[in-house]
């Protein structure tokens, strides 16, 4: 190979990223700096959230699913759902919805009853002791977590709403938006 060839297969140099424009671009110092500070206390909040679900699961002996299954269950205990609105909350098929209703069955968590008005479906609530579990293991964390906000002014809890709302919103477009990067 000739020098021309070699030089032609090299990569190029790696120019250095200043880590602070890095993901944040070229805003002033101080807006990134606010940004980051927002964007960093949002992960450690997350972080302890997700330590938080993993610690319910692990002591209601539950999968992801099921816990979601209960909470959507127990959000209007007077509304009558159909596993297929589960399925379609949960994002998955109907056989895994089935297999996760069974599981929530047996341990006594729900009940299937049938749809009066059209026998060929049923109806899916949640059992008291499925309330009294879900009491028992969130109660105290929900009850931190509302001391935690009940005396924020009416400015800073609309603050906060929207602000969860646009990060809510920009997570969910990741997806959607961003093509796969191909590498070599």
């Amino acid at each position: 190979m000739t020098d021309v060839e070699t030089a032609s297969h090299r990569p190029a140099p790696v120019e250095p990223v200043d880590e602070a424009t890095y993901w944040y671009g070229d805003e002033p110092a101080d807006r990134r700096q606010r940004s980051k500070a927002v964007l960093e206390a949002l992960r450690i909040y997350r972080a302890a959230e997700v330590a938080m679900r993993r610690r319910t699961r692990d002591a209601m002996s539950m999968g992801e699913n099921e816990l979601l299954v209960l909470r959507y269950l127990l959000r209007d205990a007077e509304r009558q759902v159909r596993p297929g609105e589960l399925t379609r909350y949960l994002g998955l098929s109907t056989a895994s919805t089935t297999a996760i209703l069974d599981r929530l069955e047996r341990s006594g968590h729900i009940t299937r009853a049938a749809n009066p008005g059209d026998r060929r479906s049923i109806f899916i609530q949640a059992t008291p002791r499925a309330h009294a579990e879900v009491r028992q293991t969130l109660g105290n964390m929900h009850d931190r977590m509302l001391a935690a906000v009940i005396d924020m002014t009416p400015d800073e809890s609309a603050a906060v709403v929207a602000f969860l709302r646009r990060m809510s919103d920009a997570v969910d477009g990741v997806a959607l938006e961003t093509p796969a990067v191909d590498f070599p």
